[in-house]
């Protein structure tokens, strides 16, 4: 088989990190990977495709904030792709995030439908179904289910400062993304798997699960150089870690936790800004973003508590890498961000509930990692193994392509 994955980024950030462990999931069974890309610059067992350049971006972003456009930009960057593909012929495209300022939608789905090329497209958010945004439940909207206009959510990512094109869009994506036939959706929750079978898409819908690098991410033993690095001490310590941090992800929660000025316990924050860490209160520990998985593995394992305060999400990875170090998970109940955990591994919180959070946070200190380590990485290793995970993507892929003979 020809594999031809497709995604903003790869071997970076959650979806990075996906579309490169699935490509190499096909490449360690003997098969061809291919991954086609927006940004960034990172290693990657599979042979890369860069899609337009930073320029193309920019202009693609400046359309998207000016005319509401998100995913109508790119055009000869798009065309310049699908003469890619056609040489590269591939049996099945693998879709992931086609938002990020980067690809044509209509170009792209156009010439599957014409080419009748197979599609598994995975699901990281809503967008595909939205007439703007990626994550409408903190305005509990509903627009999505019978038609976008008039956005409230206009101002967010994707954000738009003149014009509401949202009902264009709703219409457009509903009209683009259901002329393709042979399309299976794959969404990592199944929290988003039943939002999708409310929405206009028609196509057939699987839950596989996100996985992890077990070798990777597992219980780092020594930590000394990790604790010395950032001068945690043997403070107990409070993690939080997120690929961009704001009030969606709950920065501003973690900064009103009672635990801040605390001089037993320590709260550290991975993947925030210069800007960010500078404006910290004093008993915050402000890291930026890491592309390096060994010390991203030390701070999950260095940690008592991870803590996900997050309002809008589907199905962070960022709970099961916790998990696979050993380190019991808090998280608000959004979106499928609870699926990743059971009573043994950790405690759900109502989303917003500070005071829920502070006695989460302190009923977990208490009880002690130990009580819950074992079964947070037991949990890891039965239901979210990366070589199980993304070998469900292969046996996908196998099964679509044996009903197409």
């Amino acid at each position: 088989m020809k594999i031809l994955q497709i995604n903003s980024a790869v071997n970076s950030g959650s979806t990075g990190r996906i579309a490169e462990q699935i490509g190499s999931q096909i490449i360690k069974k003997g098969h061809e990977s291919f991954i086609a890309y927006g940004r960034g610059n990172r290693p990657s067992a599979s042979k890369l495709i860069k899609i337009g350049s930073f320029k193309d971006v920019l202009f693609h972003g400046l359309y998207s904030l000016f005319f509401d456009r998100h995913g109508f930009g790119s055009i000869q960057s798009t065309r310049k792709l699908i003469k890619q593909i056609d040489e590269i012929k591939p049996d099945v495209i693998g879709l992931h995030n086609v938002h990020g300022y980067y690809i044509n939608i209509e170009i792209l789905f156009n010439y599957i439908k014409i080419k009748n090329i197979p599609l598994v497209w995975t699901f990281h958010d809503c967008w595909p179904f939205t007439g703007h945004c990626a994550y409408f439940d903190s305005i509990s909207c509903e627009k999505w289910k019978t038609g976008c206009n008039n956005c409230e959510l206009k101002s967010k990512y994707p954000k738009s400062v003149l014009v509401d094109n949202s009902i264009h869009n709703y219409l457009k994506k509903k009209s683009l993304f259901n002329q393709v036939n042979n399309v299976t959706i794959v969404t990592p929750s199944i929290w988003l798997k039943n939002l999708v079978k409310d929405s206009f898409l028609k196509h057939s819908v699987v839950h596989i699960p996100n996985g992890v690098d077990l070798t990777v991410f597992r219980p780092v033993l020594d930590l000394q150089e990790i604790k010395v690095k950032y001068n945690i001490g043997s403070n107990k310590v409070v993690l939080g870690v997120a690929s961009v941090w704001d009030k969606r992800k709950g920065l501003d929660d973690f900064i009103k936790l009672k635990f801040v000025s605390s001089n037993e316990i320590k709260i550290v924050l991975v993947g925030l800004s210069k800007m960010q860490i500078k404006n910290l209160p004093a008993n915050i520990i402000g890291i930026e973003r890491t592309e390096s998985i060994s010390e991203l593995a030390a701070l999950y394992s260095l940690a008592d508590v991870f803590v996900n305060p997050t309002y809008i999400d589907n199905f962070p990875t960022t709970n099961i890498e916790s998990l696979a170090c050993g380190t019991p998970v808090i998280t608000y109940k959004t979106g499928g961000s609870p699926e990743a955990i059971d009573e043994l591994t950790g405690v759900i919180v109502e989303k917003g509930s500070l005071s829920s959070l502070e006695n989460a946070i302190s009923h977990v200190l208490t009880l002690g990692k130990e009580y819950y380590s074992k079964a947070c990485r037991e949990r890891a290793e039965k239901f979210y193994d990366k070589d199980d995970k993304y070998d469900d993507y292969f046996n996908l892929y196998e099964a679509i392509l044996k009903g197409n003979k």
